[in-house]
């Protein structure tokens, strides 16, 4: 069965452009939490929440300083990581992205899969 994600700013419901929303599924594939990430062309911005940081957030090129005073303001006192100061990088991959990914979609069977 196909999937298709669907993408919001936080701050406006704006959705991203074709490129752009194949960098933010990209981007979900990230196995981090409390990182920024650019998501580029359309320059949005991803936090990779988790944690006590809580979930993902998206938020479009005009969003981007909202989402950061955002995070700072709710998260701030309790860890360093929303403090990350610009540039975010585009791809937070490594070498073992793809084996922790498909890791998971083998979780995903249910009881005893």
């Amino acid at each position: 069965m196909a999937v298709r994600f669907i993408f919001r700013c936080q701050f406006c419901d704006q959705a991203p452009d074709p490129l752009t929303q194949l960098s933010l599924a990209t981007g979900m594939r990230e196995r981090t939490w409390g990182a920024y990430q650019n998501a580029l062309p359309g320059r949005w911005l991803i936090f990779h929440g988790g944690g006590l940081y809580g979930p993902p957030r998206y938020s479009c090129e005009e969003h981007r300083g909202d989402l950061v005073a955002y995070l700072r303001e709710h998260y701030g006192t309790i860890g360093f990581h929303v403090w990350k100061r610009p540039p975010y990088p585009s791809s937070l991959a490594h070498s073992d992205t793809d084996n922790a990914w498909n890791a998971a979609l083998r979780r995903q069977g249910g009881w005893g899969s």
